[in-house]
């Protein structure tokens, strides 16, 4: 067992990974991925496929997945100044409460930021055209979005789909894909700018599966904004301190849940992000089922509901990985982790998946 306080390093949670296996498209069908199953009391893990998923579940047993739909949230500007034209890309991270009304305004990501001052003007298709107001105490920017609708309706028509830089840029036909492809089936609410990624591999006819074996389908929201993906950037990560984000259980839910934990049925939460909600709101008494999840789950944390995990494999260093490796056991899950090199998994957001059981 490592030391606590290597446990508490950014180091520790690093691992070689060849660039080769950082998937740039799913499989298709998508129940066709790769699943590596985790036995975490028994440390033991076997290969199997996504769609096999059902025949670890009986009747009466729960799965818990997070139905928010993701934004094409990614823009392509025009910064004109000094007589020259440069292109910008922006990502929309969250809508910001209007002190008066006007413009909408909205926190994004600006690339490339350097170049950017406050009182710069981005101009988009259909009418939109920018201000830049200032910057966040993250790092962000304020951007005062004039648009001739509300921008939420214009998206479908301007934006990209938010897909992660290590999925390289690819021809048109690919990236049109990306609105089908890093979009759950069962997507529902909007206003995420990430993907719940390991809800991409479910297909209908996996969902119907899970039904005919009365398997109980739970869905709650957690619109993924920068706290998903933003790097820890200070050496102990006890230091680090996770963006906020906005999620809602409906009560009948969680109601659900408590039942299926008391006579001792099986609870899968899908994703990083549903247990991040679900984690957040049992950290109240009574359990608070809206608001903001900012709990940050690395190794040392009292899981309250989660047991049982289904979830993708995560950058390096990674507030992701933090939080597989607090439900499986740090060195298990980075033993599992080398093992899924060697073995050529599929990482990331298109890869293949980790199932988590408490057994």
């Amino acid at each position: 067992m490592r030391e606590e306080s290597s446990i508490f390093s950014l180091a520790a949670y690093d691992y070689e990974l060849p660039r080769e296996l950082i998937a740039q498209t799913p499989v298709e069908p998508r129940d066709q991925a790769r699943m590596m199953v985790l036995w975490r009391r028994r440390e033991c893990w076997e290969h199997r496929r996504f769609f096999e998923l059902p025949t670890f579940l009986r009747e009466g047993d729960v799965v818990v997945v997070n139905n928010s739909r993701v934004l094409p949230a990614r823009l392509y500007g025009r910064l004109d100044r000094g007589g020259r034209t440069r292109l910008i890309e922006v990502l929309l991270l969250r809508p910001l409460l209007p002190e008066t009304t006007g413009p909408e305004r909205w926190q994004v990501l600006l690339r490339p930021g350097r170049r950017i001052r406050p009182g710069d003007v981005l101009r988009f298709p259909a009418d939109v055209r920018a201000s830049v107001v200032d910057r966040t105490p993250e790092g962000d920017w304020v951007l005062a979005l004039e648009s001739p609708r509300p921008l939420r309706n214009l998206l479908d028509d301007i934006g990209w789909m938010p897909v992660p830089p290590y999925i390289v840029r690819r021809d048109p036909t690919l990236a049109e894909q990306d609105r089908q492809w890093y979009q759950t089936v069962y997507a529902k609410v909007q206003g995420s700018i990430a993907a719940p990624t390991a809800g991409l591999h479910f297909t209908s006819r996996v969902i119907q599966a899970l039904q005919d074996r009365g398997v109980r389908w739970c869905e709650i929201t957690l619109h993924v904004g920068p706290g998903t993906f933003r790097p820890v950037r200070v050496p102990d990560i006890r230091c680090h301190r996770m963006d906020p984000e906005w999620y809602e259980i409906p009560p009948d839910v969680w109601d659900t849940l408590q039942d299926a934990r008391r006579h001792g049925r099986r609870v899968l939460v899908v994703g990083t992000t549903t247990t991040r909600a679900l984690e957040s709101a049992a950290q109240h008494d009574p359990p608070r089922l809206s608001g903001w999840a900012d709990v940050f789950i690395y190794p040392g944390y009292e899981f309250r509901v989660v047991r049982n995990l289904l979830t993708n494999f995560h950058l390096p260093k990674s507030t992701l990985l933090m939080l597989v490796c607090a439900l499986g056991g740090y060195e298990f899950v980075l033993r599992a982790y080398r093992e899924a090199v060697r073995e050529r998994y599929r990482f990331y957001s298109y890869g293949d998946c980790m199932l988590i059981l408490d057994e």
